[in-house]
């Protein structure tokens, strides 16, 4: 699976003070230690910056390469921003993102065809995001590949986004994601890839069961055809799950429990926790966190203790 590291976001103190002093040094370290814990790529986002956007995301663009040749993810809605970093990269890059909106579409699939790049397309319409992977189908079958096939971008670019939403508000919402995501693998030939942004499902959630949700979530997509994640690469034990599925480890138990996780979703099957060995508090939480995951107990941030 492709790892794309989630830290360059101007959303962070940190990186916002660096970009507008201009230091360069405290962003290319960030940009390295993603790389180092197993970031394929990196994402660059600096949002909906408009007043010197092009030059910040040039900058950005070049401050990364200098130490890193990993192919780069550009995110910000200011159009003009996001072809002056494509201009800049000298490698593979993504697009983060269009819609499923004319506008968008409009503005960005030429983009990807005229820079040869690949594109993430998110499943929002013009009424907002669908509630079904039906809904969701329909948004990439009516509006999003006909736009590829129009502006000359291989569906093979095109990396499809279910759009992730917190459990702890839009708890149902996380079986319709993994489902989207199964079936946007069979829309076409060559297959779409896949991508979500993994965090977005603990959203909401009590900082401390935060990582637990984004495993056991992680298990759950990498089997439905998951391809790509924006994701923390600083994250030891996500980063191991990735492993654990990766290699086949079974050597813990929790180990062998996320492969039999990814096995079932892999199977199209939902995941049968009453076999799981509840005395062993860390297998508890997990089934738990695959129950809530699987509407079958409700959210609530006391879950684990209820």
């Amino acid at each position: 699976m492709i790892v794309i590291g989630e830290r360059l976001h101007i959303a962070s103190p940190a990186v916002s003070a660096a970009i507008e002093s201009r230091h360069k040094t405290p962003l290319q370290q960030l940009a390295l230690q993603q790389v180092e814990n197993g970031a394929n790529w990196l994402e660059i986002n600096t949002g909906p910056r408009k007043k010197g956007g092009a030059e910040i995301m040039t900058w950005l663009v070049d401050a990364i390469q200098e130490v890193t040749d990993v192919p780069l993810v550009l995110d910000t809605t200011n159009i003009e921003a996001m072809e002056a970093g494509l201009a800049a990269c000298r490698g593979a890059s993504l697009i983060n993102s269009t819609d499923a909106t004319p506008e968008r579409l409009s503005a960005l699939m030429p983009l990807a065809a005229r820079y040869n790049t690949s594109i993430i397309a998110l499943t929002l319409g013009i009424e907002g995001l669908p509630d079904t992977v039906d809904a969701r189908l329909s948004l990439v079958l009516e509006q999003i590949l006909p736009a590829a096939t129009r502006y000359h971008v291989p569906s093979d670019r095109l990396f499809l986004d279910p759009l992730v939403l917190p459990i702890s508000s839009s708890q149902k919402q996380a079986m319709e994601t993994v489902e989207a995501t199964r079936y946007f693998k069979q829309v076409c030939e060559p297959p779409p890839m896949t991508t979500c942004g993994l965090s977005n499902i603990s959203g909401g959630a009590p900082q401390e069961i935060r990582p637990l949700i984004n495993r056991v979530f992680l298990a759950m997509m990498l089997g439905a055809g998951l391809d790509s994640a924006i994701m923390n690469p600083m994250d030891k034990e996500l980063m191991h799950t990735l492993h654990i599925i990766d290699s086949g480890d079974k050597s813990t138990p929790a180990a062998e429990l996320y492969l039999e996780l990814y096995n079932a979703y892999a199977a199209s099957e939902k995941f049968d926790t009453s076999t799981i060995n509840k005395d062993d508090p860390e297998l508890r939480d997990i089934a738990r966190t695959i129950q809530v995951l699987q509407d079958e107990l409700l959210y609530a941030d006391g879950y684990l203790s209820t």
